[in-house]
């Protein structure tokens, strides 16, 4: 069996189509990880639910921030944004089963046999991995319960807190989870997740760290496969992968193949499409 993982969709359905068929994807026999963000700004969020929902048994994908905004927008908290393609999605006939599907999927997945993590943004660096499934079950927990989804959205958008405690409780820490998962980039000299910055590391603003570069994170050591940053671009790290490629701006869509690799990112076999604006 391969064990595949691929970037953003952002509703760009034709480029994944694509690369499942260059590496011949067998559902059958295959796995795909996705990292989250089926959905938004690109052409066909309504197809890329469809198809990665029609996977079954043969994909897994954690959720990203415009997955989490889809069903907030769908729950009636958030209005749909100016530059948001979701309409499509919250008009189709089949968007309660969509939505439903979307909103039982994991903030975090782990792989014992391969060895991977497989998360949107990343983890931040005061969690070990033990404290990320723990904080992700908590949240997925709410967002199963359609009585207490629709109260965690009431109150997930924003910043704050962006220090980790686990003193934090209620909605902060859940605030904080979400955040963590799905938006993180930068840290800052103390600790705090800082969301000002979205540009390559090259670029980063004075004082800010991308979290996978933190000095001392207590889940260095274990593989981390994330997508998120499409300024990041694919990029290979000792105990990471990036797999944001930025497909939904017109660059390209990458898809890497995660098995046989006893979790070192450096023997993982990459192959990308383009992405046409």
């Amino acid at each position: 069996m391969a064990l595949y993982a691929v970037g953003d969709l952002q509703g760009c359905l034709a480029p994944l189509e694509r690369l499942l068929e260059q590496v011949r994807f067998d559902p059958a026999a295959d796995h795909v990880w996705l990292v989250g963000d089926l959905v938004n700004r690109g052409p066909d969020s309504l197809g890329c639910l469809r198809r990665v929902r029609a996977l079954g048994d043969a994909a897994t994908t954690v959720l990203g921030n415009h997955d989490l905004h889809l069903l907030a927008t769908a729950e009636g908290v958030r209005p749909p944004g100016g530059k948001d393609t979701l309409r499509p999605v919250l008009d189709a006939p089949d968007a309660a089963d969509l939505l439903d599907w979307l909103a039982r999927r994991p903030l975090l997945h782990s792989d014992a046999s391969s060895g991977w993590t497989l998360v949107h943004a990343g983890l931040p660096p005061a969690w070990d991995p033990g404290t990320a499934q723990t904080e992700a079950r908590r949240v997925e927990a709410d967002l199963r319960d359609p009585a207490r989804r629709q109260a965690l959205f009431e109150v997930m958008y924003g910043d704050e807190p962006t220090l980790w405690s686990p003193d934090l409780d209620g909605y902060d820490r859940s605030r904080y989870t979400i955040n963590a998962f799905t938006r993180m980039r930068y840290i800052t000299a103390d600790g705090a997740l800082e969301f000002a910055g979205n540009g390559p590391p090259e670029e980063a603003p004075s004082g800010l760290t991308p979290w996978f570069q933190v000095p001392g994170r207590a889940a260095a050591g274990h593989p981390i496969v994330f997508g998120h940053w499409a300024a990041l671009g694919h990029r290979v790290g000792p105990d990471w992968l990036a797999l944001d490629s930025g497909c939904v701006w017109g660059n390209r869509m990458t898809l890497a193949r995660l098995d046989n690799t006893d979790g070192d990112p450096a023997r993982v076999t990459t192959w990308q499409t383009p992405c046409p604006t």
